[in-house]
């Protein structure tokens, strides 16, 4: 079973997550910021993994810390239900266009993590939330689940479209490389033998 439960609690965000790599995309997401909870939503039916998220946060400060501390604690999650990775095919990519957003994710399930972030947006907000956690969500979330992973925005003139686009195609990165693959023979998917 490919699953993780993670239960993060500092001074400023209390977080309990829950995932299931081989799910269907179910979903039960409360972070208390609408946008963030909608593009989770997009991330877990999209990846095909089911996805409890339970998280209260500082939100009279600002929604940063909420939003940081769900991409660390996911990143833990799918670390943990990964294992030692033996099966998957490790590498996925995706184009995703949404309206007049297109936007590319490719990414190594390599245990290195690394973040290109080439996605700007034309507004500072989306309602309320601000447009640069978007990135800061993708960081936590690369840095802590050890992913080498690129986005970049190839078209785009809506903001809202903009962040959905980059959650869908990460989403579908992340299927692609979590799946397992059956011509592997359930080896680890590195000539190092370890990942």
């Amino acid at each position: 079973m490919r699953t993780a439960q993670i239960t993060r609690k500092t001074n400023e965000t209390d977080i309990t997550l829950s995932v299931d790599l081989d799910g269907t995309g179910r979903r039960k997401i409360t972070t208390g910021i609408g946008f963030f909870d909608h593009m989770l939503d997009q991330l877990a039916r999209h990846a095909l993994i089911d996805m409890t998220i339970a998280a209260t946060g500082d939100l009279h400060i600002d929604d940063h810390h909420t939003v940081e501390d769900v991409g660390i604690a996911l990143g833990q999650a799918l670390t943990q239900a990964m294992g030692d990775k033996r099966g998957i095919r490790r590498y996925g990519s995706f184009h995703l266009a949404m309206d007049d957003a297109l936007v590319r994710a490719a990414l190594d399930l390599s245990g290195r993590p690394y973040l290109v972030w080439d996605v700007d947006f034309p507004t500072a907000k989306i309602g309320s939330f601000d447009t640069e956690l978007v990135r800061e969500f993708f960081q936590a979330l690369s840095t802590h689940g050890g992913i080498t992973l690129h986005v970049s925005k190839l078209a785009g003139i809506n903001s809202h479209h903009i962040a959905e686009a980059a959650f869908k195609a990460v989403a579908r990165a992340l299927r692609d490389a979590l799946e397992v693959d059956p011509r592997s023979d359930g080896a680890i998917p590195s000539t190092k033998g370890t990942l």
